[in-house]
């Protein structure tokens, strides 16, 4: 039986094209050996882990938005929740804390630790004072999570075991290296793209926004050329910043050419591990 490994980056609203891509797993009756998830990636996989479908998940995702049918994007009053759902801590460590967001989590998943999941799963986050990776695995599976996804300056850091733990994706934000355990690993890259003839100069929550990008697309790159993984997919997602839930069907259309290619890949793999 080969063990296949699937890592799951993070990126924002960008993330949800994880979505049509997990999907494509239960088309073909693939169940990964181990997952890895960084930020957003850590929350999906979670819930993926848990064993809950794809299809289940997407229709949890809809909710949370409240998708208005006939706009094909979320409503104002969905943009809003998503703020109550991080908890304002104004002029702390972060804008949010997050833990009603998590609550939510929490009873999507109906497991609290690690050693719950149907699929064993690492969560990557950053020790920030250190500039540590850490990798997380067994014990308390929400801290872990929610350390995951606190990107700096809007989500409050998390203390886990005495360290200060951040956004994962300060250290690796598609983390395929962390599956050496598995004989062949599928890393989903959801960074996007920008159009540089369509933008403008760019504001400075954009700039801020936009530095981390281009921190984590440098990361990336460094650890493709050390360690490749079996398939790699990076859906054309362009022009969408990590915080544009507006977007979301922007982001699940441009993500189709990607779910076909990863469908075929897979096809493909399994085809020659048959013979």
């Amino acid at each position: 039986m080969v063990k296949m490994g699937l890592a799951l980056g993070g990126g924002g609203v960008r993330g949800l094209a994880i979505l049509p891509m997990l999907e494509v797993f239960d088309e073909l009756g693939i169940r990964p050996y181990r997952i890895s998830g960084t930020s957003l990636g850590a929350v999906l996989g979670s819930l993926y882990a848990s064993g809950m479908s794809a299809i289940a998940i997407r229709e949890w995702v809809g909710e949370l938005l409240q998708n208005d049918p006939l706009r094909k994007m979320p409503s104002l009053r969905a943009m809003l929740r998503w703020i109550e759902f991080k908890d304002l801590e104004f002029g702390a460590n972060g804008l949010f804390r997050g833990t009603r967001f998590m609550s939510l989590v929490q009873e999507a998943m109906g497991v609290t630790r690690f050693e719950q999941l149907k699929i064993p799963l690492r969560v990557v986050a950053t020790d920030f004072w250190s500039s540590q990776q850490v990798v997380l695995e067994s014990g308390e599976l929400l801290p872990a999570i929610r350390a995951s996804m606190s990107l700096p300056g809007l989500l409050t850091p998390v203390r886990v075991e005495g360290r200060v733990l951040i956004d994962g994706a300060g250290v690796n934000p598609v983390p395929h290296d962390v599956l050496t355990d598995c004989d062949v690993v599928v890393a989903i890259d959801l960074m996007g793209h920008r159009d540089p003839g369509r933008q403008g100069k760019p504001n400075v929550f954009r700039s801020i926004l936009g530095i981390f990008d281009i921190m984590q697309n440098a990361i990336i790159a460094e650890k493709l050329k050390a360690s490749p993984p079996a398939i790699y997919i990076k859906p054309d997602i362009y022009n969408v910043d990590i915080l544009e839930f507006d977007k979301v069907t922007q982001v699940l259309r441009q993500a189709a050419p990607a779910r076909d290619q990863l469908r075929r890949e897979l096809k493909a793999m399994l085809k020659r591990l048959e013979t």
